[in-house]
């Protein structure tokens, strides 16, 4: 699958942000995935979605499609992914939240974007943080989908002064 995004702000390309390193308004780098009809029935294989509108044409058109599309499964996939590129392996991702609009058929572009939302709380474990993204994906239709995410991210080093994560807060100060 290709796909464009640009390097991160924020974070190591390998880590990704921590919590201390966003804050509220930040973007998300752009996301643009092809969809393919390879794209379609395999992520519906792969999530065990036998409908026929994700990979028999004549039977989605039969049933009032233009043509097959994708399923949410794959799409919920694709939203983890967009946010956990970003995010970095040392994010865990608690929460998705997502609505369906216009849908994804083949040889359609969809645009991921996303922006830092939310902040806090920190983690009971006080190694994390929370943030909330909300994310678009929209194609030649409109909005497929949109939503938000809510991912865990380390906190990162001590302050200088060496405070600890608690009495910073949420936005980092103390």
């Amino acid at each position: 699958m290709t796909a464009s995004a640009s390097p991160s702000s924020s974070g190591s390309p390998l880590s990704g942000p921590t919590f201390f390193d966003v804050s509220v308004g930040d973007e998300l780098p752009t996301l643009v995935l092809p969809i393919t009809r390879t794209l379609i029935v395999s992520g519906a294989i792969a999530s065990r979605d036998y409908q026929d509108v994700h990979h028999d044409p004549v039977l989605a058109k039969e049933r009032g499609s233009k043509d097959i599309f994708m399923n949410i499964l794959t799409t919920n996939g694709l939203v983890g992914r967009y946010v956990t590129d970003w995010s970095g392996p040392r994010s865990r991702v608690s929460e998705v939240n997502i609505r369906l609009g216009a849908p994804n058929y083949p040889d359609c572009t969809m645009t991921l974007t996303g922006s830092v939302t939310a902040k806090g709380p920190l983690g009971d474990d006080e190694k994390t943080g929370m943030v909330t993204v909300a994310i678009r994906g929209a194609n030649e239709l409109g909005d497929h989908v949109t939503g938000t995410v809510n991912v865990a991210l380390p906190l990162g080093d001590e302050s200088a002064d060496g405070a600890d994560a608690r009495e910073r807060g949420p936005e980092g100060r103390a």
